[in-house]
């Protein structure tokens, strides 16, 4: 039996009934982290202390015939923009390069109470800027089904490490897509749960109101147990909510799954389209009633996102001034040390976005650009609240390609950016969305999205399971 292959319900099963020791568990993904991360680069910091010394204390708990909850004793990896007390945390960039988090984010809090083990922190576009993991200040993550291609972004180090078995589940955070894309491309499970369903108390900020962490493992029952231990109202973030989402049982026969004309463009590739396709027939087949629909501002969400999240970064950036903490440059004034520090510390893409958000911000341009992309927003939200009156969930492709070369697209930002046409309105309505593998084009994973009604993830998530079932 090879541990890093079981799922967290089998894992649990396993050491309860002695079959092997969390110790046992935790050292076989090291093991591999050794044998596997100078390739595919998922890990930037790896704990191998930390995460023995935690398999022990399981160990202890279970030998003296304690009850260990699901997630004890099972190896997870987060990505490197959640904080964890005591463990560097980069955000990806040079400017936070030897910063040490003083605290531990709400759900780090929630997955030790529960005996989880962390085996490290994942590689990450700088500061969630990105869909590729390219734009990394230490170097490209790769995606394990073709070294040549990227995982995704911006939690490629989270996929990566989940598809590669480096690890049991992974922590990534999304803003546009950047859950999803990876998952997709990587071909694992990963969740984007609702706006304020999940504590943003400890994840470095890129676009506030946009920003949400979820959970990246290898089937639907594994993120859900995650979903459920780190989902929940936290004093320490204001904008976090009670969800009493109800447990659901799923009758296909009544199931209403629409289907965005909008999301079935031209450029989308072939064999995704083919395989999207071949999914939602399944769906009919068993019984569900698939209506197509129409998101009428769905085009407008890519531009509407490019301005409202650079617009919160150039806000949010602003305090990584060489000053107070993070990457300092010497200067003969203050002014001097700020546009250093940030002209060095900081990448090409974080600069593009702060310049961008600055701009829109600024006297003159604020009408015209940001509280224009507000007013988008709103349309694109009323847009998923309509057609949510007629169907349960929407299904759509996360990206129009699987996995892209490395390279391909780093120096043409707008081809890039087209990665997320699928994703970021969801972030936009504040939505939550899976995405869930439904098979390969040549070996190249591709995922579907399942998009919800706020809170009733749930309902997605025995959705998805039904899929893995069919």
């Amino acid at each position: 039996m090879s541990l890093i292959n079981l799922t967290i319900t089998q894992a649990h099963e396993g050491l309860k009934k002695k079959e092997f020791s969390a110790l046992e568990l935790c050292q076989a993904y090291l093991d591999k982290i050794k044998e596997k991360n100078k390739e595919i680069f998922a890990f930037l910091t790896v704990t191998d202390d930390l995460a023995l010394s935690q398999a022990k204390k399981i160990d202890d708990l279970i030998a003296g015939g304690g009850e260990i909850p699901l997630l004890a004793g099972i190896p997870g990896a987060i990505k490197d923009v959640i904080l964890v007390k005591d463990l560097k945390c980069t955000a990806g960039s040079k400017i936070l390069e030897n910063y040490i988090a003083p605290y531990s984010a709400t759900v780090i809090e929630k997955l030790k109470t529960q005996g989880a083990i962390f085996l490290g922190k994942t590689n990450l576009d700088e500061f969630a800027m990105g869909s590729s993991t390219e734009n990394s200040a230490f170097g490209p993550t790769k995606n394990p089904h073709d070294l040549s291609r990227v995982p995704g972004g911006s939690s490629g180090g989270s996929a990566a490490a989940v598809a590669a078995n480096l690890c049991n589940f992974a922590l990534g955070s999304d803003t546009g897509g950047s859950i999803r894309q990876p998952a997709s491309f990587c071909g694992v499970v990963g969740l984007k749960p609702t706006y304020g369903a999940v504590s943003r108390y400890g994840l470095i900020a890129f676009a506030s109101s946009l920003d949400q962490i979820g959970p990246i493992a290898k089937t639907v029952e594994d993120a859900k147990i995650v979903f459920d231990i780190i989902k929940g109202k936290d004093e320490l973030d204001s904008t976090s909510v009670e969800s009493n989402v109800e447990p659901q049982t799923l009758n296909v026969k009544s199931l209403r799954i629409g289907i965005p004309k909008e999301c079935f463009i031209k450029g989308i590739d072939s064999e995704v389209e083919k395989l999207i396709k071949a999914a939602i027939k399944k769906y009919e087949n068993a019984g569900a009633k698939i209506l197509e629909v129409s998101l009428p501002h769905n085009a407008y969400a890519l531009p509407a996102y490019y301005i409202i999240s650079p617009a919160e970064a150039s806000a949010n950036l602003a305090r990584y001034d060489g000053i107070k903490y993070g990457y300092s440059a010497k200067g003969k004034d203050l002014m001097e040390v700020y546009s250093k520090s940030k002209g060095e510390g900081f990448g090409a893409e974080v600069r593009r976005r702060i310049m961008l958000g600055t701009y829109v911000l600024s006297s003159g341009y604020y009408d015209a650009y940001y509280l224009k992309a507000q007013k988008v927003r709103t349309l694109i939200k009323n847009d998923f609240e309509k057609v949510f009156e007629k169907v349960d969930v929407l299904m759509t492709p996360v990206s129009p390609t699987p996995a892209f070369k490395i390279g391909e697209k780093i120096d043409d930002p707008l081809t890039m950016y087209l990665s997320d046409i699928f994703t970021v309105s969801i972030n936009l309505a504040g939505l939550p969305a899976l995405s869930l593998p439904v098979g390969f084009a040549g070996k190249l994973p591709v995922g579907l999205q399942i998009i919800g009604r706020p809170f009733e993830e749930n309902k997605i998530f025995a959705i998805a399971e039904l899929f893995e079932k069919l």
